[in-house]
């Protein structure tokens, strides 16, 4: 962050500068949001720096769902209500999370695609078998958890806001892992002072206001949940405190022999050498000395005074809740040595810095011309529709005029009647408003075609179009670059979860490493992708696998692309006799067509050569002089 002090002013650049122009946002004086506008941001218990950010992402909301204009009121008052507003950052925000989604979703495991496949040394055979295994269950679990839509849950907040939050935890009741998506204004991860803004912080929280509810007879109150990765120490058990209130407290083994109680160790905890707890995770061999400590509590809001943030909330005044399980809050281990937090920038942060930057930051001074514009186009087309009339002449002053269909007007002499057409104003202020949405598609690198506001039969040819998503390209390109971290994470932590859950279906496997593959989000030519294949295949430049992997891109219905090669192969009959040929193993030819080929046990039967006897035999002599003298045998 770059602060340049002034006499009458303090310029302020950071992640957030861009909406320095509004007056509501950044203070002439002191840079920081007016707090009459953005009350959330500047209660006591959140951070300093974090103040902007969280004024942020309500002003980025307000543009979203059509509010600017009651936001502006709190400054210019009730005139700044007639902004109209028809949802053209929405539209942007639409469209961008639609493209970098893409069409569909699915995890992938490499080497998946080889299970099943002969020739194939021990080693990689099961190697590949079990990442067909994992990449199936993970699949199974993206369609109970609804992973597409959890996704499209956070991409909103991603893009609309510049940061997304997702948080995985293990369910004991449903028997797997839960996904949720987190507004990132409840997310206060601490980010240590040598950090570079890439590292992953090792205390996380979450917090949020709960509003007073009079019927309950509850005072306002600040929820925290807080997930810290820490040293291991001694086991801990639910039990309450002098005041009542429910603590965890260590757990201390039974005296003997006048030896004082000593702490009691975890389940599957040792010490070494010395001194430490270790212990062993089931994704690794390796033992570990850290875990994650879970604390959910709730402050009552006149319980924090003095100088205390969400990372110094007294713990002495919180009450914590209970798991399903009974187990209170405080402090509890859940036997893992990562935080399931995944932050999801919407752009790849610049260096040193954690956060990424809204897709409406750059051409959000566009959007407010276009409300501005709209406004006065509103304005002119009721003058439009409903012209002005200036009358001269009039015989009856008293006479009452109102301009309709079938209104008759009695004038003096010489009197006359002139309308005021203000048509040409109306489209002036249409054009200039199509020239800023121009102008907005250009720096949100967004072309019309992506928009849908190209006219198809205008397109010159594919290739045309092709060159006219170039900026798209290079937009969604670096969008899913920031997002690549997260999409290798989330199946990462979700096996890590099924083992550590002990789930009957994950026993013999190992975590592999798999990814959320994106698809492709600009029009295919399936044909054209087709004859691609088809003639790269028949000129043995590309493998049976690549082809089915290309067809599947392309937006082909091709699910399982280890079966659709197996379907393929079983009606490959021209290449199976080929096969036959090359290598004479009839077992290696029924495993190539996916059946069972049963050799024949006796030898075929001697050929017998026409006019002569069962038992006759080539060494006859006879024989012998015609096939020397050159004759015939008939």
């Amino acid at each position: 962050m770059g602060l340049m002090s002034g006499l009458r002013h303090a310029l302020r650049i950071d992640n957030w500068s861009t909406l320095n122009y509004k007056p509501l946002f950044s203070s002439p004086v002191t840079g920081m949001p007016e707090r009459r506008a953005f009350p959330e941001a500047a209660r006591p218990w959140v951070p300093a720096e974090d103040e902007r950010r969280l004024a942020a992402y309500k002003l980025y909301s307000a543009y979203d769902h059509n509010q600017a204009g009651e936001l502006a009121e709190i400054r210019d008052g009730a005139a700044a209500r007639e902004r109209r507003e028809y949802g053209d950052p929405s539209m942007f925000v639409d469209t961008l999370v639609s493209h970098v989604l893409g069409r569909e979703q699915s995890i992938t495991v490499p080497g998946a695609e080889h299970a099943g496949q002969d020739g194939q040394d021990p080693g990689d055979a099961t190697e590949a078998e079990m990442a067909a295994r994992v990449q199936e269950l993970l699949q199974e679990w993206a369609d109970e958890e609804l992973l597409p839509m959890r996704l499209l849950q956070a991409e909103r907040k991603a893009v609309c806001l510049g940061d997304g939050v997702i948080h995985l935890w293990w369910d004991a009741e449903k028997q797997r892992p839960r996904i949720t998506t987190y507004d990132p204004g409840f997310y206060f991860p601490v980010i240590g002072e040598d950090s570079d803004g890439t590292d992953f912080p090792t205390r996380v929280h979450f917090a949020w206001e709960l509003p007073e509810d009079q019927k309950r007879g509850l005072p306002a109150r600040l929820r925290r949940i807080t997930y810290e990765l820490d040293w291991i120490r001694p086991a801990t058990a639910s039990g309450v405190d002098r005041a009542g209130r429910p603590v965890r407290a260590p757990v201390l083994s039974e005296p003997a022999d006048d030896e004082p109680p000593s702490p009691v160790l975890g389940r599957g905890d040792q010490v070494d050498s010395t001194g430490a707890i270790t212990r062993i995770y089931p994704w690794s061999d390796t033992p570990s000395y850290r875990t994650v400590y879970l604390t959910d509590g709730i402050w009552l809001l006149e319980d924090l005074t003095g100088d205390v943030d969400v990372d110094s909330l007294p713990l002495d005044k919180a009450h914590f809740n209970t798991n399903g399980q009974g187990e209170v809050l405080d402090h509890l281990d859940i036997y893992q040595d990562f935080i399931s937090v995944i932050h999801m920038p919407n752009t790849v942060p610049e260096a040193g810095e954690h956060w990424g930057q809204s897709s409406l930051a750059k051409p959000l001074q566009v959007f407010d011309e276009m409300a501005a514009t709209d406004t006065d186009s509103a304005r002119a087309s009721g003058t439009t529709g409903l012209p002005m009339i200036a009358i001269s002449g009039v015989s009856d002053h008293r006479q009452q005029f109102n301009v309709g269909p079938g209104a008759l007007f009695t004038l003096g002499e010489n009197g006359r009647m002139t309308a005021v057409d203000t048509s040409s104003a109306l489209r002036e202020l249409r054009e200039h408003g199509h020239d800023l949405g121009d102008r907005a598609a250009n720096v949100a690198r967004l072309p019309a075609v992506a928009l849908g506001t190209m006219d198809p039969s205008k397109v010159p040819s594919g290739y045309a179009l092709e060159l006219s998503l170039g900026p798209l390209d290079s937009n969604i390109s670096g969008m899913r670059l920031a997002r690549d971290h997260a999409d290798r994470l989330i199946p990462k932590f979700v096996q890590r979860l099924f083992l550590a859950g002990q789930h009957p279906d994950w026993a013999g496997l190992k975590v592999m490493p798999a990814k959320i593959s994106r698809g492709p989000y600009t029009p295919t030519d399936k044909a054209a992708v087709l004859d691609q294949v088809t003639t790269a295949y028949a000129a043995h430049v590309i493998s049976l696998e690549t082809a089915i992997r290309m067809l599947q891109d392309a937006g082909w219905p091709i699910e399982d692309a280890q079966q659709e090669i197996e379907q393929i192969q079983a009606r490959s009959f021209e290449a199976a006799r080929q096969l036959a040929d090359a290598t004479g193993d009839t077992q290696l030819v029924a495993n190539y067509l996916g059946v069972n080929i049963t050799p024949r046990e006796t030898a075929p039967p001697t050929p017998q050569l026409p006019g002569l006897p069962s038992d006759a035999t080539t060494t006859d002599p006879a024989l012998e002089d015609q096939k020397g003298s050159g004759g015939n045998v008939s």
